[in-house]
């Protein structure tokens, strides 16, 4: 924008530089209008000054505010003028900038150059840096605000003294807030509302409900009864409880509505929720999206779609709730549908929930060809991929079987977190490329960056699919005693998995043995498994009993059992297995595998037959059966 001065007007009026400030927006509008200020020596002028930083420090428009800071401490803050000196007034409105903007911290060394400059200081702006410092979680300056507060004589101030409730509440110290309450003469409904959600953030429910009671019932508003809603909402048995004060409420709003029914979902009662849904004056996408999501978790996508189907207006959170749902029961392609629907329609724009869903759907399809669109579609909109979506690319990549491309996007990625570190270690596990996993590991290290657990079960799981024992049992030891973690269960597991895989079947034994921490069915399924492929029925005999203990309804230990006594001929053990499975009447569940083909699925069971085009199929394959006899004849 091209700014420029009415020449209509007198060279000494400001009237086209007031006008101007309206006009302000980037960088460029700034430069051309400190030129003007300059030229014209209107940078002089306090009155046109003092507008400039009043009109623009509050501007949601980052140059305009850093303008507004540069003309308040170029021509205000160190002025000799007297009446600026004692009034805080402009102090106040940069101090806000920062509290409530960018750069908080500078709220506190703003206070203390008013301090040194013998500027006054009032309640608001004391406000302001505990506000600041509420934000970045600052005790230590909060308190020596609070030491000041007594020393200025304004620490009985209502005001203040609830700014520091909040200040030691978002700092987790609530036994200093409750003190500090406790010795309030008089308090109003925001001191009672911010010890209760204190109490019900920290789960003191209990604490929360006692404060309610004491609390003058002319002070309770809407926003005591949502937040005693809210904590019995969060207790596993707290919802009748929430139900007796949703019903004693005066008066309900949106907020007291959709806590009820989220209440309700989060605990799969979709009766209740219904009933209070059907029942609200009126709804929300909040509300649709609550009943949206609790019927997906429940498997129930055709209710939760005819829910989305039924709204007139949707925006999207909605969308989002739907495609996960979808996502969640495996319906992958048609969340890729509401996807599609959202482009086409163009009223809404897909933000990073959405995207993140559309690669995870991809993921479980193994779409490459969408994966690409979506990635082309990332860098055209300019997305970060410094954040989940880098992780969710790189993982989508993998599971699409392309580890070229994961490792293009990781390598692309400037700050890497640790999650994408992750994400291409569990991608190259996936594809048994344990040796550049475990290179990877080795990076990490040098580039001082933190692994953490899932690190260790990427490099440990694919150190197994690629048989590295010695680069097993080095990461694990690394884990131990260089980064100073205590392995979990799944970090026992991998070693287990790896030494079974390796033939080292006694040695995984031991391993088990020696654990500081019981095993659970997973490990020593584990263990079974590789005593069945490396034939050790001396090892596994005695583990599959163990786990057919365990767990006597799981199928799978007498599978893993009966295949170890089939692989060595023992044909009286494995008729014996049978038996105790169909005296349980236990099934073995069929092996599955699917094939993509001209974008569509295509999945096929043990011994299937119910695919359209059956026939073709097995006599395909029984061409190719035939033309391998003939070749090995030859």
């Amino acid at each position: 924008m091209l700014l420029s001065a009415n020449l209509n007007q007198p060279w000494n009026s400001t009237l086209p530089t007031l006008i101007l400030l309206r006009k302000c927006k980037t960088s460029n509008d700034i430069d051309q209008l400190h030129a003007r200020l300059i030229t014209t020596g209107f940078i002089k002028t306090p009155s046109l000054t003092t507008k400039i930083v009043l009109a623009f420090s509050s501007s949601r428009f980052c140059p305009l505010v850093d303008f507004a800071r540069h003309v308040f401490f170029t021509q205000h803050a160190f002025s000799s003028r007297e009446e600026e000196e004692m009034d805080p007034f402009l102090w106040n409105a940069v101090i806000k900038s920062f509290s409530h903007g960018r750069e908080p911290e500078q709220a506190f060394l703003m206070l203390c150059l008013m301090l040194e400059s013998g500027v006054f200081v009032d309640k608001f702006t004391l406000s302001l840096v505990l506000k600041a410092c509420s934000r970045l979680g600052l005790i230590k300056e909060g308190m020596q605000v609070h030491g000041l507060l007594s020393k200025l004589n304004v620490g009985s101030d209502l005001f203040l003294q609830n700014c520091l409730i909040s200040l030691y509440l978002r700092c987790g110290f609530i036994g200093c807030a409750r003190e500090l309450f406790d010795r309030i003469s008089r308090r109003d409904s925001v001191s009672y509302n911010s010890m209760i959600d204190g109490y019900i953030k920290r789960g003191m429910v209990d604490s929360a409900r006692e404060l309610f009671e004491f609390m003058p019932r002319e002070d309770k508003n809407l926003i005591t009864w949502n937040c005693m809603i809210s904590g019995y909402a969060q207790l596993e048995n707290g919802m009748d409880l929430a139900l007796e004060l949703f019903e004693e409420m005066p008066v309900k709003d949106l907020i007291s509505w959709n806590s009820m029914i989220n209440g309700f979902v989060k605990r799969g009662n979709m009766e209740d929720a219904q009933g209070l849904f059907d029942k609200m004056p009126r709804r929300d996408v909040v509300s649709w999206a609550n009943m949206i999501n609790g019927y997906a978790k429940l498997g129930k996508v055709d209710l939760a779609r005819r829910l989305f189907d039924e709204m007139s207006e949707r925006d999207i959170v909605v969308c989002n709730a739907m495609m996960t749902g979808y996502v969640q029961n495996g319906y992958c392609a048609e969340a890729l549908e509401i996807f599609h629907q959202l482009q086409r329609g163009g009223n809404l724009q897909p933000d990073k929930a959405t995207l993140l869903i559309v690669l995870s759907a991809i993921a479980q399809l193994g779409h490459i060809e969408k994966g690409l669109e979506i990635h082309q579609y990332l860098e055209d909109n300019k997305f970060s991929l410094g954040g989940r979506l880098g992780v969710a690319l790189i993982d989508m990549y993998s599971k699409c079987g392309s580890v070229k491309n994961a490792m293009l996007v990781f390598e692309g990625i400037e700050d890497k977190s640790v999650d994408h570190w992750n994400a291409m270690i569990g991608g190259l596990a996936i594809h048994g490329m344990g040796e550049l996993a475990f290179s990877l590991l080795l990076e990490m290290e040098r580039l001082s960056v933190e692994p953490d657990d899932i690190t260790y079960i990427g490099v440990l799981n694919a150190c197994g699919h690629a048989g590295l024992v010695k680069e097993g049992l080095i990461c694990f030891d690394i884990m131990r005693r260089v980064h100073k973690m205590e392995p979990k269960l799944q970090h026992y597991g991998c070693m287990v998995d790896i030494l079974g895989r390796a033939g080292q079947v006694a040695e995984a034994r031991k391993f088990i043995e020696e654990m500081p921490i019981e095993a659970n069915d997973v490990i020593w399924r584990a263990l079974l498994s590789a005593c069945k492929n490396h034939e050790k029925v001396d090892v596994g005999e005695p583990v599959a009993k163990h786990l057919i203990t365990l767990d006597s309804h799981n199928s799978s230990s007498y599978v893993l059992l009966s295949n170890m006594y089939a692989s060595l001929g023992m044909w009286d053990a494995v008729s014996s297995v049978r038996m105790r499975m169909k005296e349980r009447n236990l099934k073995k569940i069929p092996g599955c595998s699917w094939i993509e083909l001209d974008g569509t699925v295509h999945e096929f069971f043990v011994q299937d037959q119910s695919h359209p085009q059956v026939m073709e199929i097995y006599s395909l394959l029984d061409s190719m059966s035939t033309s391998n006899s003939e070749l090995k004849t030859l």
